[in-house]
């Protein structure tokens, strides 16, 4: 992928679908093709998401599938899209995320966020009042940032995170509103905007999240990726047709419509741009949610290729 010809910086985020009929060793398999493809292609990031007794989902577990993906690429960015703070321990994320960093020098993401991840029946069995828990989550976001800054301290005694990593990892906050975005500015993390899961006008909360960033210790200035769904294929009617695909199988397992853009390559690139020089954002986080492995990988290869 040239950069400087294609002018976008982009990501992939992988929902590790487990599509029918093939079983979760199947999916995770593809997660690792997947993350290998994407290094080759030159994209930035692979970040994982976590769901919980989701039939069609096969990652609810970032930090365990990240350090398979780590010993199978050398230098793509690893990350979570997102851990769920509300379930967890503050200590224990820093501690998960700190041995990944130490194992994969310079490429870890800790990405998180407060949605359940799941039926409410799951998200109880994960971790009680979730409700009661979303609430705290200003303080467990502030309890995670000092754990990374060594300035934590619980009953007035320092409780660091450990292992130390020698390059730390970098934190984002994803969100799908202006609540979020406000609580990434005001604790100086990056902000990823979930656009292909809200209604809410991107631009106007990126710009909300820059003009109220505060700079920290985890980054000086703002930063802020777009998550968009894409479905790119080699004519514009098979892009259309892989999309009415997607549609159709999300409403058969009660899921969402296709909330995104299908084209070429060229197309969505072309898409991708404007939404950019609309929204102001550093970079593309794409999931392309495709409703089979062959189509899915040569869809992130097409967009990543300027010629298509």
């Amino acid at each position: 992928m040239n950069e400087s010809e294609m002018g976008l910086k982009l990501s992939v985020l992988d929902l590790v679908p487990k599509l029918p009929g093939t079983t979760a060793e199947a999916a995770l398999g593809q997660a690792i093709r997947l993350a290998r493809q994407a290094e080759e292609l030159g994209y930035l990031r692979y970040w994982t998401a976590e769901h919980h007794d989701m039939e069609g989902l096969a990652s609810s577990a970032p930090e365990v599938l990240l350090s398979a993906i780590g010993t199978a690429t050398r230098r793509i960015r690893l990350g979570s899209g997102a851990v769920l703070l509300p379930h967890y321990s503050p200590l224990k994320v820093a501690e998960n995320f700190r041995l990944l960093a130490a194992l994969y020098p310079g490429r870890i993401d800790l990405g998180i966020g407060r949605a359940p991840g799941g039926e409410a029946h799951a998200a109880m069995a994960l971790s009680g009042n979730f409700l009661e828990r979303v609430g705290r989550y200003p303080q467990l976001v502030k309890d995670l940032t000092d754990l990374l800054a060594d300035r934590y301290s619980y009953e007035d005694h320092p409780v660091t995170a450990r292992p130390i990593p020698r390059l730390p990892l970098e934190l984002w906050m994803l969100g799908t509103n202006v609540k979020s975005a406000g609580y990434a500015a005001e604790l100086g993390t990056g902000y990823v905007f979930g656009q292909f899961m809200s209604d809410s006008d991107g631009a106007e909360i990126l710009r909300t999240y820059r003009e109220a960033f505060r700079p920290s210790v985890q980054r000086p200035e703002p930063s802020a990726m777009l998550a968009v769904s894409v479905i790119c294929a080699e004519t514009e009617a098979r892009a259309e047709a892989l999309a009415a695909r997607s549609a159709e199988s999300f409403r058969a397992r009660g899921g969402s419509p296709f909330q995104g853009f299908a084209g070429t390559g060229r197309q969505v690139r072309e898409h991708l741009r404007n939404l950019q020089r609309k929204c102001g954002n550093d970079e593309f986080l794409i999931v392309s949610p495709i409703p089979d492995y062959k189509e899915r990988l040569l869809s992130y290869r097409l967009l990543a290729e300027p010629n298509t």
